[in-house]
């Protein structure tokens, strides 16, 4: 029977088959465990949850992964399994109500000696007071509560949450997987109407997601088609499958952490494959830009001082010209930062530089550096015994900066790369010149 808040399925050997109508995923959907393709490291003997099934107890959990990996059927037959009541609700579709008369059928239930796995898709969509509200009961055991996101539980969830239920990952379906997948649907429906090469197409299709796969299958099956498609033939026959991409959950993150550690370890190739990975699903090329003038100042800093101003010139390239012309200049800078030398000094610098005001407070520089606008701050010393660079033969004083309760300090190192070799040079000239002026 169903409810408001979804569906309460009885045991899997009183379970209605899928009618013949039904979609192909679902007439597919594993009737066990054992059943399910590409997550073997969690159902396996030895996995997370084949322990729990094994034992006959099933503690909280949140199913975290990519769609059309199995979080759903996983759910279901961890209730068959284990012989709970099983009841599924959607984030997206339910409320506090929802829940309320979730966990009150719980409650009953439980008099009754039944115990409830209560399945939340999309539980990341619930906010944060709506999550707090689970976790009465499940302190209580008056449900196990067996969540589904796609998001990041460390982003997505809160910590009391998360500290009452074990993140479980589930992982992309690689091709040997999806492959699997097929070979079920063709043992069911017969030969797909593909050569070799169009099948394998059809399989990188998916990207990972056997739901998407066995859509498409279905709908290859519905064409009645004559012929075996060649991969162009596919191509043409199919629509593109759009990349999984989420910019404002881990997509986004995950993806721009790829392309800022691709530049920073010189890879121009991997770089621009992510780069191209995030513009093609739809971000915002301001942003990558952002990024990489970012990443100019960070990584690579005065070992080559012209990449934050070729990140610059791409932004106002980009600007000027708007897409797609204006992604070549994107595609420039990214180049550039990738086979320019790197350099983190000035980021660690300016890391020391600050711990170290924070740590000194105020303390007021040498007398000989001050301004001295009026006549008291004259007569008081301010600008005394100055030496003015420019009127020396090296054009450098040697004077002393620091404040007189400071011992210098070393905040910038240059590296051996790039233009910084030619700076650790002067800085090195200056240093003897300083010493032999200040009688070192």
């Amino acid at each position: 029977m169903a409810d408001l808040f979804g569906d309460i399925t009885p045991p899997a050997d009183t379970a209605e088959a899928p009618r013949p109508d039904a979609p192909l995923a679902d007439r597919l959907r594993p009737a066990q465990l054992n059943d399910i393709i590409g997550q073997e490291h969690l159902t396996g003997p030895e996995g997370a949850i084949g322990r729990m099934v094994a034992a006959g107890k099933l503690s909280s959990m949140i199913l975290w992964g990519p769609p059309g990996t199995g979080k759903t059927s996983i759910a279901r037959l961890l209730a068959d399994s284990v012989g709970m009541r099983f009841v599924a609700i959607s984030a997206v579709f339910s409320g506090v109500a929802d829940l309320k008369k979730a966990f009150a059928e719980a409650d009953k239930a439980a008099q009754a000696g039944q115990r409830t796995l209560l399945f939340v898709d999309e539980i990341h969509r619930f906010n944060r007071a709506q999550q707090d509200g689970f976790l009465p009961f499940v302190e209580r055991g008056t449900v196990t509560l067996v969540g589904a996101t796609t998001e990041n539980p460390s982003f997505a969830l809160n910590a009391a949450l998360l500290s009452r239920a074990q993140v479980l990952i589930l992982h992309r379906l690689d091709a040997p997987a999806l492959g699997a997948l097929l070979d079920r649907a063709e043992e069911l429906e017969g030969p797909l109407p593909l050569n070799t090469e169009a099948r394998e197409a059809l399989i990188a299709s998916a990207d990972g997601d056997g739901r998407f796969l066995l859509n498409q299958a279905e709908t290859l099956y519905s064409a009645k088609i004559p012929e075996p498609l060649d991969p162009a033939g596919l191509s043409q026959f199919l629509q593109r499958r759009v990349a999984v991409y989420d910019k404002d959950r881990d997509g986004h993150y995950n993806l721009i952490s790829a392309l800022h550690k691709s530049l920073r370890g010189s890879d121009a190739q991997a770089a621009l494959y992510y780069m191209a990975r995030m513009l093609t699903a739809g971000e915002e090329p301001l942003y990558v830009l952002r990024r990489l003038v970012r990443f100019a100042s960070e990584d690579i800093g005065l070992a080559d001082p012209q990449a934050l101003t070729q990140c610059l010139a791409a932004k106002d390239a980009y600007e000027f010209l708007g897409s797609p012309e204006g992604e070549l200049a994107i595609v420039q800078a990214c180049l550039y930062c990738a086979t320019a030398p790197k350099s983190n000094a000035s980021y660690k610098a300016m890391g020391a530089a600050w711990r170290s005001a924070k740590e000194t407070g105020s303390l007021m520089p040498p007398a000989n550096i001050l301004n001295a606008p009026t006549r008291l701050m004259k007569d008081i010393g301010y600008g005394k015994g100055y030496t003015y660079d420019h009127q020396t033969d090296e054009g450098f004083s040697g004077d002393n900066y620091w404040p007189e309760e400071m011992e210098p300090q070393t905040y910038y190192t240059p590296v051996e790369r790039g233009f910084e070799r030619q700076v650790a040079e002067r800085i090195a000239y200056w240093h003897r010149l300083r010493a032999e002026r200040q009688g070192r």
